[in-house]
């Protein structure tokens, strides 16, 4: 099952839930390309992302919008579990991800990294990222920060166990 976005106006995407990990992502900002391929990585997504460059906020909500619109159909489907959750670690960051589809989209989080920044970019970035996937995807997403200081392994932790969730919520439900 493919799901997929045209390439028209500010990006393109191709997201495949049965996928292997593989991931092919430009937005223009190496930082987030990387948090991506990770989030791929640990879904077992195969990820294509395209972002037309412009100011790095900017770029970052349309990389999440995309991604959410692309993902929504896949959440949805008729078998789709529409929920799931992760605790993921890197290093000595502990992040948990829960999601579950939803007609009222919210993201929820406790993490507050708007003094930090990675590689010239502001790690705020992350929530407005997570704000506008959240939007596209229609779920209700919690993001919690367990331990951790590095805001390197905060992102990954985050990204990967938000990978492993979004892997369970496009799972069929097991019939008993």
């Amino acid at each position: 099952m493919n799901a997929r976005e045209p390439a028209a106006g500010r990006s393109g995407v191709r997201v495949d839930p049965r996928g292997e990990g593989s991931a092919n992502v430009d937005t223009g900002l190496p930082v987030l390309d990387s948090l991506l391929e990770r989030l791929a990585e640990y879904a077992s997504f195969d990820l294509s992302l395209e972002v037309e460059p412009g100011a790095a906020e900017a770029e970052v909500a349309e990389a999440g919008s995309a991604l959410g619109r692309a993902l929504a159909g896949p959440l949805r489907a008729e078998n789709a579990r529409g929920y799931g959750s992760a605790v993921m670690t890197s290093a000595e960051a502990l992040a948990t991800v829960v999601l579950e589809v939803t007609d009222a989209p919210l993201l929820v989080s406790n993490v507050d990294l708007t003094q930090a920044r990675i590689g010239g970019l502001g790690t705020d970035v992350a929530r407005r990222f997570l704000e506008r996937f959240a939007e596209g995807a229609g779920v209700t997403l919690h993001v919690r920060l367990l331990n951790g200081t590095d805001t390197q392994h905060v992102l990954d932790a985050i990204f990967k166990a938000l990978g492993v969730a979004l892997a369970a919520a496009c799972t069929e439900r097991s019939r008993a």
